[in-house]
C-alpha cells in the first residue's frame, strides 16, 4: 500500500506543477510579445536591450530555489548543498544558454519590425520545429491525437500569416519588413531546435533531474544568454542611450522604466513555465501550449493596440481550441490504457508468485 500511495502523491504533486507552469507560461506567452511590442510602439528602438530584457529577469530565479533548498534541508539536515548542478550540466546548460541569447535577438528584432498578430508566423514554424526536433533528439512518439494537433495548430497558425501584410507598420519600407519577417522565422526554427534540446539535456544528465536542479539549470541559462545580449547592448551603446531614450519616451519616462522592469518579470514566467512543462511532461507539449495560446495574444492585442480582427483569426482561433482537445483527449485516452496495462502486469505478476506454491503443494499431496 505504502509504494501504491508514494506513487498517487507524486502524481498529484506532478499534476499541480504542470499546471502552474502552464499558468506562467500562458502569463509569459501572452504578455511578453505586448509589453515588447508597446515599447517599440511608443519610440522605443533598441533591439538588443528588448533581447536582454528576455532573460535580463534570471535573479528572479533564486527565490524558489532557495524556497526548495530549504524544503531540503528540512529532510536531510545542515549538510544539504545550496546548488545540486555537476560541471557538465554547467557546460550543456551555459551552451544553451548562449543559443538561446542568439534566439533572444533574432525574436526582439522581429517584433520591432512586426505587429503582433504576425507572431503567428513566429508559433507556425516553431511548433513544426519543435516537433521535427524532438523527433530527431528525443525520439518523441506521436499518437494519432498528437499529429493530429501538431497539424491543426500549424495551419491554424500558418492562417494568421495570410493578411499580415494588411497589418504592416505605417512608413515601415519593404525592406524593413522582410529583414523583420525572416528573423522571426529564423528565431521560431531556433527556439524549435532550444525545446527538445533542454529536454535531451535532462535525458543525458549523469545526475537525477529533480525540479530544483531544473531551475538551476534554467538559472545558467538565462545567466549566459544575458551575459550573450549584454555584449551587444555594449558594442551598440545601449546603456549610454537609455537614460536619453526614457526622456523621450512616449508614456513618460517613469513608464519606460516600468515597462523594462514589466517585461524581464513576464519574460521569466516564460521560460519557468516552458522549463516546467517539458520537466512533467515533454518539450513537444511546451510547444503545444505556446501555440494554443496565440489566438489568446491575438484577441490581446486587437483590444489593446486596436489590430485587426480579420476572418483569417477567428478560424485560426478554431482550429487552434480544435488542435489542443485533441491532443489532451489523446494523452487522457493513452493514460488510461497505460494504467490498465500496469493493472494487468501487476496481476500476472501476483498469478506468477502464487504459481510455484501451488505446485509445491500439489507436489507434497501424494
Amino acid at each position: 500500500m505504502e509504494p501504491n500511495h508514494e506513487e498517487k502523491r507524486n502524481a498529484s504533486l506532478n499534476r499541480a506543477l504542470l499546471i502552474l507552469s502552464c499558468v506562467l507560461l500562458s502569463i509569459g506567452t501572452c504578455g511578453g510579445p505586448l509589453i515588447m511590442r508597446l515599447y517599440f510602439i511608443h519610440g522605443g528602438n533598441r533591439v538588443w536591450l528588448s533581447s536582454w530584457l528576455e532573460t535580463g529577469g534570471w535573479p528572479i530565479i533564486f527565490v524558489p530555489i532557495a524556497l526548495a533548498y530549504y524544503h531540503r534541508r528540512t529532510t536531510e539536515g545542515p549538510s544539504t548543498k545550496l546548488f545540486l548542478m555537476k560541471l557538465p550540466l554547467f557546460i550543456a546548460s551555459a551552451v544553451i544558454g548562449l543559443i538561446t541569447g542568439l534566439d533572444d535577438y533574432l525574436y526582439a528584432y522581429g517584433v520591432a519590425r512586426l505587429p503582433v498578430s504576425t507572431s503567428a508566423l513566429i508559433i507556425a514554424a516553431q511548433l513544426a520545429f519543435t516537433a521535427l526536433f524532438a523527433f530527431l533528439l528525443v525520439k518523441q512518439k506521436f499518437t494519432s491525437y498528437s499529429t493530429n494537433a501538431v497539424v491543426l495548430l500549424t495551419i491554424g497558425a500558418a492562417v494568421l500569416g495570410l493578411n499580415t501584410s494588411a497589418d504592416r507598420p505605417k512608413g515601415e519600407s519593404d525592406k524593413e519588413y522582410i529583414a523583420g519577417f525572416l528573423m522571426t522565422v529564423a528565431a521560431a526554427a531556433l527556439y524549435g531546435f532550444v525545446l527538445p534540446l533542454v529536454e535531451l539535456t535532462y535525458k543525458k544528465a549523469k545526475q537525477t533531474i529533480t525540479f530544483a536542479l531544473v531551475l538551476e539549470i534554467q538559472l545558467v541559462m538565462c545567466l549566459f544568454a544575458t551575459i550573450f545580449c549584454t555584449v551587444g547592448m555594449l558594442i551598440n551603446n545601449d546603456f549610454k542611450v537609455i537614460p536619453r531614450e526614457a526622456r523621450n519616451f512616449e508614456l513618460g519616462e517613469g513608464t519606460y522604466y516600468v515597462v523594462l522592469v514589466l517585461s524581464a518579470i513576464v519574460w521569466q514566467t516564460f521560460f519557468l513555465g516552458a522549463i516546467g512543462i517539458i520537466f512533467c511532461a515533454s518539450s513537444l507539449l511546451s510547444g503545444i501550449v505556446i501555440a494554443v495560446l496565440l489566438p489568446i495574444t491575438e484577441i490581446l492585442a486587437v483590444i489593446f493596440y486596436h489590430e485587426k480582427f480579420q476572418a483569417e483569426k477567428g478560424v485560426a482561433l478554431a482550429l487552434s481550441l480544435w488542435g489542443f482537445v485533441s491532443y489532451f483527449y489523446g494523452e487522457i485516452k493513452y493514460s488510461k490504457q497505460r494504467e490498465n496495462e500496469k493493472k494487468k502486469e501487476k496481476e500476472i505478476e501476483i498469478e506468477k508468485k502464487d504459481t510455484p506454491e501451488t505446485a509445491d503443494v500439489c507436489q507434497l499431496d501424494p
